[in-house]
């Protein structure tokens, strides 16, 4: 069974930075890692994801330039910088796996999410 637990989330003036980590169990050291965010009132949406080895990523047209994201697979951990936030990017954010698409990834697991608030 595969557990994602994020953390890293608050609240943060626009223009600032956070981070964000998700630790999973171990098992998916070989698959897809990434993150989607769902804003209330609206769908939750792909933002970025990273293949096992690093290799690969994807990233939302929204957030390029302005996040990245990490893995490290000896400590089971995938993470996602988040800089010059706006107050659009505040979601509750939430870690993936899955597999790799051509323009984002689709996920199997989910972890229980983490908030993030952007104030203007």
């Amino acid at each position: 069974q595969v557990q994602l637990v994020e953390s890293g989330g608050g609240l943060v003036q626009a223009g600032g930075s956070l981070r964000l980590s998700c630790a999973d169990s171990g098992r998916t050291s070989r698959t897809t890692m990434g993150w989607f965010r769902q804003a209330p009132g609206k769908e939750r949406e792909f933002v970025a994801a990273i293949t096992w080895n690093g290799s690969r990523t994807r990233y939302a047209e929204s957030v390029k330039g302005r996040f990245t994201i990490s893995r490290d697979n000896a400590k089971n951990t995938v993470n996602l910088e988040m800089n010059s936030l706006k107050p659009e990017d505040t979601a509750v954010y939430y870690c993936a796996a899955g597999l790799l698409t051509a323009i984002s990834m689709t996920p199997d697991y989910w972890g229980q999410g983490a908030q993030v608030t952007v104030s203007s």
